[in-house]
C-alpha cells in the first residue's frame, strides 16, 4: 500500500508541473498546421510507416506503444527519442527499456523522409511526426483512420526518474488515478487499452497470473504455460491470441472470456464498474474505434510544448 502511495504521490506532482496542458498550448494545435510549409506530410510519413510495417509486424504495435509512453511521461513531445550521453534518459528506464527497436526505427525513418523533401526540411517536429505515425500504425494494421491535430514543439529534456507509467498489475482504481492524471477519463483509459489488440508481452510481465488466477480461462492458462515454460521470462504471448495483427475488438471479446494476458486487461472486465464498456466495445467494434480516435485525441493534447519551451529538432535523438 504504501508503494502505490508513493507511486500515485509522485506521479500527481510530475502531471501538476509538467503534464498539465495549457490552454495556449492545445489551442496552437490544429490538423492543417503544415498546410503551407510540408504540404504533403502525412503522406510521406504514411509511405514510411507502411514500408516499415511491411518489413516488420512489430513495427506497428511498437510505434503506438512508443507515442503513449512519450505522452505519459513528459507530455507529447517526443523526449522518449533523446539520446543523453550520461544514459539518463527516458528510454534506458527499466519501462523503457521493454521498448522495441522497431517502434524507435519507424519514427526515425519517416523523420528521414520528410527531411528529404526541401520544403519540409528542419520544419516539422518529431513529436508530431511521432503522432502521425502512431495514426498510420493503427489504420494500416486495419484501425480507424483519424484525424491527427498538429503543432507540437519538442521538448529539450529526458530523464530516467520522470518514467512513472501504469504497470500489468494495476487495478481499475490504479488505472484511472494514473489516466486523470493525464486529464483523460475511465472511458478514454478503457477505449486506450483497445491498443492491446495488437503487440505483445513478455513473460515476465503475466508470469504471476498462470499459477491460479481466478480470473483466468484455465485453458488459456495453460497455453501460456507452454510459452513460458519453468520460471523462464524469455518468452512472450500476443496480448490479443486472437488476431495479434489486427486492430479491432477482439481484445475487449478476450476480456469477456477471461483470456486478458496481463492483470490490468483482465481488470476492466472484472471490475463491474468498467465491464459495461468492454462488453459495448466487445459487441460493436464502431463504437470502439470512434472512442478510441477520440481518446487518442485528447492523449495527444498532453504536455503540449510552444515555442517558448519548446524547439524543432534537426535530429530526434538530440536536442538542437
Amino acid at each position: 500500500m504504501m508503494r502505490r502511495l508513493q507511486f500515485l504521490t509522485a506521479f500527481f506532482l510530475l502531471a501538476l508541473h509538467v503534464l498539465s496542458p495549457s490552454s495556449m498550448a492545445v489551442a496552437q494545435l490544429r490538423r492543417d498546421y503544415y498546410a503551407d510549409v510540408c504540404p504533403n506530410l502525412e503522406s510521406i510519413v504514411r509511405d514510411a510507416v507502411r514500408q516499415n510495417v511491411e518489413h516488420s509486424p512489430v513495427a506497428a504495435p511498437a510505434t503506438l506503444r512508443l507515442f503513449f509512453h512519450d505522452c505519459a511521461v513528459r507530455g507529447c513531445d517526443a523526449s522518449i527519442m533523446l539520446i543523453n550521453p550520461d544514459g539518463d534518459d527516458e528510454w534506458r528506464s527499466p519501462d523503457g527499456m521493454t521498448l522495441k527497436p522497431e517502434g524507435f526505427n519507424t519514427v526515425m525513418s519517416a523523420k528521414a523522409a520528410v527531411d528529404s523533401d526541401p520544403q519540409c526540411r528542419s520544419r516539422v517536429s518529431c513529436a508530431d511526426i511521432l503522432a502521425l505515425a502512431a495514426r498510420d500504425s493503427v489504420f494500416l494494421s486495419g484501425g480507424p483512420d483519424y484525424q491527427v491535430e498538429l503543432g507540437r514543439f519538442d521538448g529539450r529534456v529526458s530523464t530516467v526518474g520522470s518514467v512513472l507509467i501504469p504497470h500489468g498489475t494495476f487495478n481499475l482504481d490504479q488505472l484511472n488515478a494514473f489516466f486523470s492524471g493525464l486529464g483523460l477519463s475511465q472511458t478514454d483509459m478503457i477505449a486506450l487499452s483497445g491498443g492491446h489488440t495488437i503487440g505483445a508481452a513478455s513473460c515476465g510481465f503475466f508470469g504471476n497470473r498462470m499459477g491460479g488466477d481466478a480470473a483466468m480461462d484455465p485453458a488459456f492458462a495453460d497455453q501460456l504455460r507452454g510459452s513460458c515454460p519453468g520460471a523462464s521470462a524469455a518468452g512472450f504471448a500476443f496480448l490479443d491470441a486472437t488476431t495479434p495483427l489486427q486492430f479491432d475488438n477482439e481484445y475487449y471479446r478476450s476480456l469477456r472470456a477471461g483470456r486478458g494476458l496481463l492483470a490490468s486487461d483482465q481488470a476492466l472486465y472484472a471490475d463491474p464498474r468498467s465491464r459495461g464498456a468492454v462488453d459495448r466495445y466487445a459487441d460493436d467494434q464502431g463504437a470502439f474505434f470512434r472512442d478510441f480516435a477520440a481518446a487518442m485525441t485528447r492523449l495527444g493534447r498532453v504536455g503540449v510544448r510552444t515555442a517558448a519551451d519548446g524547439e524543432v529538432r534537426r535530429d530526434c535523438r538530440f536536442p538542437n
